[in-house]
């Protein structure tokens, strides 16, 4: 018998060094390129990246719509990578919902429900009780014309979870509804999926998104993983140029790294930013890198021999925040500050330095 501590892990998704490329050619672009990542049951990973990083590719080969060229897929433990959409247990939520417009909800719940097994009143009553889970109660008879997008949305979700897939995928879900019913929605599939311990793999290109609803974030570029992790820290520690500027604002400074000298117990080397220095990591050797920092990392104090001299040049009142545009040795800075009820003037001069987090120091 094998010891408690030896158990393997059982993951919702594993890729093991999955590629894909579109064409026979071995000359043939790779869209997804030797990756390897897992998303623990009951939680949800978001894949995210620009157009053309991959991200959608990555989603379609969880589902069994693509097929890899090499690597391998497993879902719960089952090696699915020779297997066909229906035989792989997941649900996918399309970008724009597809559901039948001559169909009333309920129908439209039901529709994936009749190769289930189940008696007619059985797949109904599992229908109703799926709206009642995503707030669509009373609403079954409607045609999806007469909701609203959220409510689309709801309806497209309930369809999936009724065939109770082993993982729920998400292809941009939210991109076609307004700001703030994004944000509604988001809240909702966060809230469901963490009651429901459903284990869902999300793919978006909004950063904003995908720090509010991850317990996992896989960054991709132009077909690789840049870096996964937790969102605090993509955000806090990014680990490349490409990941700072992608997750979230941020200003990007040539510097030069001091690592730790040999042999010294340091566990941080530093960069230095005018008159600033900045803790780098340890393994960072010494020479040329780049500085991220966000726009909240900067603190404005009064003009003193400490810290970076900068001026003001632009002020904008934004209700929660003020933004700030400052020329200094380092060129035009921008800078978030929560201190609205005391706005500076154009011309008035300061001190910036940084506070101990938004400020990461990356290979240049």
């Amino acid at each position: 018998m094998t010891p408690p501590s030896e158990t393997p892990t059982v993951h919702g998704i594993e890729f093991r060094d999955v590629s894909k490329r579109y064409g026979s050619s071995p000359d043939a672009p790779l869209v997804v390129d030797h990756i390897s990542f897992s998303v623990p049951r009951g939680t949800l990973t978001t894949i995210l990246g620009p157009s053309g990083c991959g991200k959608t590719t990555t989603l379609r080969l969880i589902a069994g719509l693509e097929s890899p060229t090499s690597g391998r897929i497993f879902i719960d433990g089952q090696d699915v990578t020779p297997l066909g959409p229906e035989q792989r247990n997941v649900s996918l939520v399309f970008q724009n919902y597809a559901l039948f417009p001559h169909m009333n909800v309920i129908d439209n719940v039901v529709y994936g429900l009749h190769l289930s097994g189940l008696g007619k009143q059985q797949v109904r009553d599992k229908a109703r009780a799926m709206l009642d889970t995503v707030g669509l109660h009373g609403l079954d008879q409607r045609r999806p014309h007469e909701l609203s997008g959220g409510q689309q949305q709801r309806v497209a979700l309930a369809r999936a979870l009724a065939l109770e897939p082993a993982v729920l995928l998400f292809d941009e879900p939210l991109s076609n509804l307004d700001a703030r019913l994004r944000r509604a929605m988001r809240e909702e599939i966060r809230a469901l999926q963490q009651r429901l311990k459903l284990t869902v793999a999300y793919v978006t290109h909004d950063q904003s998104e995908a720090l509010a609803v991850s317990d996992q974030i896989v960054v991709m570029d132009r077909g690789a993983i840049a870096q996964s992790g937790a969102p605090s820290a993509l955000y806090e520690q990014p680990t490349s140029e490409f990941v700072a500027g992608f997750m979230g604002e941020a200003m990007l400074f040539a510097a030069h790294n001091h690592a730790p000298s040999l042999g010294s117990t340091a566990d941080t080397g530093y960069a230095q930013l005018g008159p600033l220095r900045v803790p780098s990591p340890a393994a960072l050797p010494t020479g040329p890198v780049k500085i991220a920092v966000r726009p909240e990392a900067w603190v404005i104090g009064p003009a003193t021999s400490a810290g970076l001299a900068a001026r003001v040049i632009r002020c904008t009142y934004l209700g929660s925040v003020m933004e700030y545009t400052f020329a200094s040795a380092l060129g035009a800075i921008f800078v978030v500050s929560p201190l609205v009820e005391l706005p500076l003037d154009v011309g008035a001069p300061v001190s910036l330095t940084l506070a101990d987090h938004g400020v990461s120091v990356v290979a240049g």
